[in-house]
This record gives structure tokens, C-alpha cells and sequence, in this order.
């Protein structure tokens, strides 16, 4: 769980050396704004700087402008998935592990809906007026869905899924259904439908024998 970092007292200056540790308190600072105010709009170089407890021109060092604080915050918690998707791996069972890792997704999503909102677009995305480039985003998540497709090739070798020529496509599909349900989750007061939603979206999609 990420620290907040508060301003509540005057900041310590960093040792000749540690800018690194400034850079992680500018993002664990954007991030607790993230989960204070909702959204990315909430993130700005001056409400992240004093959150930090730093000088706003100190930024600069570390980042070009508030999207690029945005996509560290997005590389962080995607490194966040993946870490709780490789925890939730365990065991040898097929089905059990394919159950655990989405649920895993689910859970997260649920645990922290406005950072799991930002992870897959918003204002902080590549445009003519931020330093946010295409290429910034060809790795995000790359680690989870690989994860993903390790599950599905299990029940795939154990017999209890149908195979499939395109593994990628199938885990790509997977995790888009696993994201509408977060999403859906994270949006709406009381999800309409049975109690058992997530099972039955998981099973269709990893294309298990029934």
C-alpha cells in the first residue's frame, strides 16, 4: 500500500544523491490525491507539490509535465497488478489457479477503483500538449497479460479448456472482460445480474469444459 505523504510539516531536504526518493514521493504523492479526489483532473503540479511538501518548480527535475506524472503513477500500478496476479498464481490446480489470478484482477479493481480507473486512459494520455508519446504505452500491463495467457495455456495442457491457434487473443479477450466487469463494478451503485457474474464471464472466456 502506497504511504501518503502529507505537508502537514516542513520537508526534509533529500541528501545530495537522493532524487530518486523525490521522484517516488511526487508519485506516491499524485496518487494519493488520485484516492482523495477521484480522478486524474485532481492531479496537478501545484496540488502535487504541496501535497509532496516540495517547491512545484522542484518537479521538473523528474517530470516534463502532470501527464507524465500520470504515466508513472499508471507504470506503478501496473506493476501493482502484476505483482497481485503472481501472488494469486499458486498451486497446481489449472482451473483454481485461472479462478484465483482473475479474481485477483477483480479484487484490486475493487480495492482501488479510482487508480484502476486511470490505468486505462484519461486526460493523461498522448496528445499534442503532453510529453506522453505512443511508445510510452507499448509495455504497460504486458506482465499481466502474460500471466493471463500462462493460466489459460495451463488449462489448455490439463485438458479442462478448449484450445485455441491464438493464446494472445484469447488472454487479450479475457482480460477486456475481466475490465468491463471492474469497470461496471466501479460505476454503478448495485450490479444488476446473478451473484455469480464473475465465474460465468471467466468460463466463457477461457473457453473451459463444461
Amino acid at each position: 500500500m502506497v504511504t501518503r505523504v502529507t505537508s502537514t510539516e516542513p520537508r526534509k531536504r533529500n541528501r545530495r544523491g537522493e532524487g530518486g526518493k523525490l521522484r517516488e514521493e511526487i508519485i506516491a504523492a499524485a496518487v494519493a490525491l488520485l484516492d482523495e479526489g477521484g480522478d486524474e483532473r485532481a492531479v496537478t503540479l501545484r496540488s502535487v507539490a504541496r501535497k509532496a511538501g516540495i517547491a512545484a518548480p522542484s518537479i521538473y527535475a523528474h517530470f516534463a509535465d502532470q501527464p507524465s506524472i500520470m504515466l508513472a503513477v499508471v507504470q506503478q500500478e501496473m506493476d501493482r497488478l502484476a505483482a497481485a496476479l503472481r501472488e494469486a498464481d499458486k498451486g497446481s490446480d489449472a482451473r483454481e489457479r485461472l479462478f484465483s489470478v482473475c479474481n485477483a484482477y477483480l479484487d484490486l479493481a475493487q480495492e482501488h477503483p479510482q487508480r484502476y480507473r486511470i490505468m486505462f486512459g484519461g486526460l493523461w494520455t498522448p496528445s499534442v500538449d503532453s510529453s506522453i508519446t505512443d511508445a510510452d504505452l507499448d509495455s504497460l500491463g504486458a506482465e499481466a497479460l502474460t500471466l493471463l495467457a500462462d493460466v489459460l495455456k495451463a488449462c489448455v495442457e490439463a485438458g479442462i479448456a478448449h484450445g485455441s491457434d491464438d493464446l494472445y487473443g484469447d488472454a487479450v479477450a479475457l482480460w477486456l472482460g475481466l475490465h468491463g466487469l471492474a469497470h461496471q463494478r466501479a460505476v454503478v451503485r448495485k450490479m444488476p445480474g446473478p451473484s455469480d457474474v464473475a465465474d460465468r464471464l471467466i468460463t466463457a472466456l477461457a473457453h473451459l469444459k463444461r
